[in-house]
């Protein structure tokens, strides 16, 4: 499954095959879920255009529950696998338009054929969930971001469809942000990844070069050695955000406003990292002088 292809659409049929009562209902579902369950996520934002925010709730709903498969619970991973490939299924019900009796799926597969989204792109991010039960190192940076090709790249791929904005160019630079922006979250969530979940998320090969083991995470040791690794890493991600940047004044509008929001509030972040001091396994947080900052660079 590839999203490189920009002209990628999803072969729906035009026809529905659940009643207006089932969508309507469905939709208010994923709202709802929107509300209990809202986070780093440009859902219930003021700042996007309405139009678009029912749709992405749809596509909050169904990411949000492929990840508390992959992640929450109790369960063994066979069981966390056959969830998830129930919902490759419920994917391919969607493609050969057959009745689902699912409220996600209900309204996903209306979002898709009204907004002509590609269906890849939805299994790329069950690829990404399904890696998260069975992969917990990655080998180098290159590993790093052929994860975020389906973990965090499909997000912006939908969001610039449903803009009528995935031009090749545009697809290109969304995908160095997105993938900027995991990175970044993983640097958040050091501690919380390995203390949780056992995941490294840093690249091994750069673990070697700098010397650092397991036991620093283990541990939080926060010396030199781990400090260059926490760079190289910036680095890593400073160069991604930066190719993409251009994408926040490509898009126009409201939408391009909460690009750039995200872009500067990522570059934010990655200065706040580099300026940690004591214990670089700490989660850096945006103050109000921070926010203020990132308002006035989007504008």
């Amino acid at each position: 499954m590839t999203t490189d292809n920009v002209s990628q659409t999803a072969d729906i049929p035009q026809t529905t095959v659940h009643s207006s009562q089932q969508i309507t209902d469905a939709y208010a579902y994923c709202r709802q879920m929107v509300r209990s369950h809202y986070e780093n996520f440009p859902v219930a934002s003021f700042i996007l255009p309405k139009r678009l925010r029912q749709p992405i709730s749809v596509i909050y709903a169904f990411a949000r529950t492929a990840d508390d498969f992959a992640d929450e619970g109790d369960w063994d991973a066979g069981t966390r696998l056959t969830k998830l490939q129930q919902y490759d299924d419920h994917l391919d019900a969607i493609a050969n338009g057959e009745t689902i009796d699912n409220p996600i799926f209900i309204a996903l597969a209306d979002v898709i054929e009204k907004h002509h989204l590609p269906l890849p792109l939805f299994h790329d991010l069950i690829t990404a969930f399904r890696c998260d039960v069975n992969k917990t190192r990655f080998t180098n940076i290159d590993d790093v971001w052929d994860y975020c090709r389906y973990s965090a790249n499909p997000v912006g791929r939908l969001l610039l469809h449903l803009m009528n904005a995935a031009t090749a160019e545009n697809l290109e630079r969304s995908d160095a942000v997105c993938s900027a922006l995991q990175l970044i979250n993983f640097l958040q969530d050091i501690e919380q990844d390995f203390v949780e979940n056992n995941r490294i998320y840093l690249p091994q090969a750069d673990l070697q070069r700098f010397g650092v083991s397991e036991e620093h995470f283990r541990t939080q040791r926060s010396d030199d050695a781990f400090a260059q690794l926490l760079q190289q890493q910036i680095t890593y991600a400073r160069e991604k955000m930066l190719f993409g940047k251009p994408l926040g004044r490509a898009v126009t509008g409201r939408f391009g406003f909460q690009l750039r929001l995200m872009i500067n509030g990522g570059l934010r972040v990655l200065e706040l990292l580099e300026r940690q001091q004591g214990n670089l396994f700490s989660r850096p947080r945006l103050n109000k002088r921070d926010w203020l900052w990132m308002f006035l660079r989007s504008l």
